[in-house]
């Protein structure tokens, strides 16, 4: 029996030149692995997986001289005393090489692999200083094999296999290190250190730039299952309220009170479903403070009273920057509530403010990691927003938006920026869910521009951040909202017709809306945003052009009226999806293949979705187009939800799609109230 080898019952741990290598049980048919270069493994590091393990049956531990393995019902993981192909740790740098395995028949399902037969081997720590590493991770590349997840990129790739991935914070986008592998695993990267993961054809490989130690989850199974015991790991979202389904008006931005309300008015005015409107950002007196300036919305408690008898919501944004003439900033500043830094001020980045005129403060963030700084910024929250009756909140600019985004620079409560600093999204939306709770609220939801493992366990919906207006832009989006879907995070949106412009009066921007306005209909949530018309100084006077349903023209606003009306319709079915979600992990939208893995077209399928598993939605995303092809998965019989004609499974038809359709059809005879009764 092999010295280096430690059977701990719930755990398998292997010891050899200092480095300690732990696989324990995590779950049903899932393990964590950690590792560290030297001493004992550090347990209070942040992490996204729950505090203890999910309950399961305890593991089957084997131990032989030059191998031990660990048996978690579906999977199986090895540890070997030295590299494939050695007889003693002193011809190769790998000793205690891992390979997880399909319990069922011994087949590989990952395995590490070395760089080299002498050095570095799969697991490298290169020293940074003072107990720090610049660590990697290797494993084996495997041809042909698929890999989705990680978060929302704009790379516009659903299978990501070949790209390099920076385990970064950034505007549109968003680390949520969940890899599903085609090969059925998930690996949960359970780090939030600033990196990359390299999906390469000669290996996977992930970095943390500086970190302690080693730390991942592996679990076994297809795509559902992975989403099922990841969400039992990190957390189950909560059900969505049966409000936040509806349809969402946004725009950059509504600058008064009056103003507003008279477009919620409308709304019911012309009969038109409306759920939420936003206030966006220079609403406040001053960034930081949290309230809103009294000049322009004089009462908000009478305009969340009109608003509650119109049946609205309003979500007002909240950003966690807090400029030198907030009155929060010293005291924020004295009780050590902001990032701090290595080296200078905490100064993070400049923003226009009122008061200034043409000149921008240095503004800094608060610290979301830091308990008394959740605390500091959700007593203002509640006194300013709460107790108007405002319980929705939308957390802009969270990742958060740093100029320049230098995390080697940036101290957190959590621990340095290059350790923690993807944390900062999730904890973040932890503020407002724990303050909601703790106010006696029970719904919670945040609406956020970046997020991180974990997040949805606090009711955080994720948008797609600042992106384009255009057909490439809306087809970029499709992967990218798929790509959310199977990192955990169930509730997702975009901004419909994009960000960055758009002109209101132009037929061919006109087009991109109401394709995207279509597509959005079908997404967890449905809300129309923007900044319309040409680009303006960034100033706390500025407004976009209109962007309400009836900003589109003749031909645009029937079409746009009657997918709100559909949506409607749909809302029984779109709350049955969003209680499996919280139920299962398994999300309302779907990649093809996750409902149809035994069909190989589905897994590249990457312009097509299904809502919930009767409903598959096939987007327009060509100018000028009036029809388009449409997989159709093998496994099923399937009835256009227009025309009624239907089709058998495993096939690619061209159908219709005139400019007031999107293509959708209806699994197994399902019947949905796609058409207007």
């Amino acid at each position: 029996m092999s010295q280096h080898f430690h059977d701990l019952g719930h755990a398998l741990e292997w010891r050899a030149k200092g480095e300690t290598l732990r696989v324990e049980a995590w779950g049903p048919d899932s393990v964590r692995v950690r590792a560290t270069p030297g001493g004992p493994l550090l347990e209070d590091l942040p992490g996204a997986l729950l505090e203890s393990a999910p309950a399961g049956a305890k593991p089957v531990i084997e131990l032989s001289e030059h191998s031990a393995t660990l048996v978690n019902g579906a999977i199986t993981v090895r540890i070997d005393a030295f590299s494939e192909g050695k007889l003693t740790p002193e011809l190769g740098a790998t000793a205690g090489q891992l390979t997880f395995l399909r319990t069922e028949d011994g087949s590989e399902l990952l395995a590490e692999e070395p760089a080299h037969f002498w050095w570095p081997g799969a697991r490298l720590y290169t020293a940074t200083g003072n107990g720090y590493h610049r660590i990697e991770q290797r494993f084996r590349a495997h041809t042909g094999e698929k890999l989705f997840g990680l978060g929302q990129h704009t790379h516009g790739m659903l299978d990501q296999k070949g790209a390099v991935i920076d385990l970064v914070q950034r505007n549109a986008e968003v680390t949520v290190p969940l890899l599903v592998s085609d090969r059925g695993y998930g690996l949960l990267w359970n780090s939030p250190a600033i990196g990359r993961v390299e999906l390469a054809e000669t290996g996977t490989r992930w970095v943390a730039d500086s970190a302690r130690q080693i730390d991942y989850w592996v679990t076994a199974g297809q795509p559902a299952e992975v989403l099922g015991h990841y969400a039992d790991a990190t957390g189950h979202t909560p059900v969505l309220p049966e409000w936040a389904a509806g349809f969402w008006q946004c725009k950059l931005r509504y600058r008064t009170q009056e103003e507003l309300l008279e477009v919620a008015r409308e709304y019911k005015r012309r009969g038109l479903p409306l759920d939420v409107i936003v206030s966006d950002f220079f609403h406040w007196t001053h960034l930081g403070e949290w309230k809103f300036d009294p000049a322009e919305w004089p009462d908000p408690a009478a305009m969340v009273r009109e608003l509650d008898e119109l049946g609205v919501k309003l979500m007002v944004s909240v950003w966690p920057s807090v400029s030198p003439v907030s009155e929060n900033y010293h005291a924020m500043l004295d009780q050590g509530l902001f990032i701090n830094t290595e080296y200078g001020p905490v100064a993070h980045a400049d923003w226009p403010d009122k008061g200034l005129g043409a000149y921008s403060a240095q503004v800094a963030f608060y610290d979301a990691t830091n308990p008394a700084g959740r605390a500091f910024v959700w007593d203002r929250i509640r006194k300013n927003y709460l107790d108007h009756g405002i319980k929705v909140f939308w957390l802009d600019a969270c990742e958060p938006e740093l100029k320049p985004n230098f995390q080697g620079n940036l101290r957190y409560s959590a621990g340095p920026g290059l350790e923690v600093g993807n944390l900062y999204p999730r904890e973040n939306a932890r503020m407002i869910h724990d303050g909601m709770l703790a106010s006696g609220e029970t719904e919670v939801v945040s609406l956020n521009r970046s997020s991180w493992a974990g997040a949805q366990r606090y009711g955080a919906a994720l948008w797609s951040g600042d992106i384009g207006t255009d057909f490439a832009s809306l087809r970029t989006q499709i992967k990218a909202g798929l790509n959310v879907a199977l990192s955990g995070i169930p509730w997702w949106t975009t901004d419909i017709g994009g960000f960055h412009g758009g002109d209101p009066d132009d037929p061919a921007y006109r087009e991109v809306l109401v394709r995207w306005f279509q597509y959005g209909a079908f997404c967890p949530l449905f809300r129309l945003h923007g900044f319309r018309g040409a680009e303006q100084k960034l100033e706390p006077a500025m407004t976009g052009l209109p962007n309400e349903v009836w900003s589109y023209g003749a031909e645009a606003y029937p079409i746009l009226a009657s997918y709100l009306h559909l949506r409607e319709r749909l809302r029984p079915y779109v709350m049955e999806q969003m209680r499996t979600a919280a139920e299962t992990g398994v999300p309302p939208m779907r990649p093809l293949f996750l409902e149809f893995p035994e069909d190989p077209d589905a897994w590249t399928a990457d312009d097509s979705f299904l809502l919930g598993p009767d409903l598959l939605v096939a987007p327009v995303t060509e100018a000028g187009a009036r029809s388009r092809e449409v997989h159709l998965p093998a496994g099923a019989d399937w009835t256009c939800a227009w025309t009624g004609t239907g089709y058998r499974g495993g096939a690619t038809v061209t159908v219709d799609a005139p400019l007031e359709r999107i293509p959708l059809f209806l699994r197994d005879g399902a019947r949905l109230p796609i058409a207007e009764a």
